[in-house]
Order: C-alpha cells, then sequence, then structure tokens
C-alpha cells in the first residue's frame, strides 16, 4: 500500500492515495498503522515538489547504499581486525578511492534544473 502513494504521477494524487490507504488501514483495524500514514505521508512526499527529473534520485539512496555494500564486501575478506583503527583504515581508503575516480566525480542532481525550478517557483508566487 505504502509503494502505491508513491507511485503515483503528481502530489495531489498521492494525497489522495494516501488518504486511501488510511481508510483501508482503519477498515483493517490496523488504527496504529493508519495514525502513523496518516501523520507521515506528507513527509514522505516532499520530493514531489522538486523537478521530476529530481524525484528518482531524492527518494532513493543507491549511491550511498553501494558505498556501503563495497565497503561491507572488503571487511568480510579481511575476516577478522585486530582492531577498530584497521577497520576504520579501510573503510577511509576505500572512500578515498571512490573521492578520486571517476565514479566519485558523477553529478548526482543536476543543480541548473533545480535553479531553474526555483525561479519558476518564484514568479508562480509573484
Amino acid at each position: 500500500m505504502l509503494k502505491a502513494i508513491h507511485s503515483q504521477e503528481d502530489l495531489e494524487a498521492s494525497r489522495q492515495k494516501a488518504s486511501l490507504v488510511v481508510e483501508k488501514l482503519r477498515e483493517m483495524k490496523l488504527t496504529k498503522a493508519a495514525d502513523q500514514v496518516e501523520q507521515t505521508a506528507e513527509e514522505t512526499l516532499r520530493y514531489l515538489k522538486f523537478p521530476r527529473e529530481h524525484w528518482r534520485s531524492i527518494k532513493t539512496n543507491n549511491p550511498l547504499e553501494r558505498i556501503m555494500r563495497e565497503i561491507r564486501r572488503r571487511t568480510r575478506v579481511v575476516g577478522a581486525f585486530p582492531d577498530g583503527e584497521s577497520a576504520l583504515m579501510l573503510a577511509a581508503a576505500r572512500l578515498r578511492h571512490i573521492s578520486g575516480t571517476k565514479w566519485g566525480s558523477r553529478r548526482y542532481l543536476d543543480m541548473d534544473r533545480l535553479r531553474d525550478h526555483d525561479k519558476d517557483s518564484m514568479e508562480a508566487i509573484a
């Protein structure tokens, strides 16, 4: 049900779907879940106020998950570390490598689109 809220085309459709989900949860006598969805739905839909091109990047944390998976893979190879400092050094070395390569310099969000969106929003308000 939660995925259905976030798979809608726009903010208003997502809000309508959230209210339907809350009603459905109350019918199923899941009042705590319904209250939680009702209280936090608007917060989870904030990404819809940004340009559509940014939605996918904002609502996921894939790059961070990818880095964590890579560090986890490398620590498993080592097995047991003699102390916490050596584990920290391995993770820091991997992060330094990522930041120094092309992968670390890729732009995740195109801020020019965001600036254009801000200008359009300010003009609409005025």
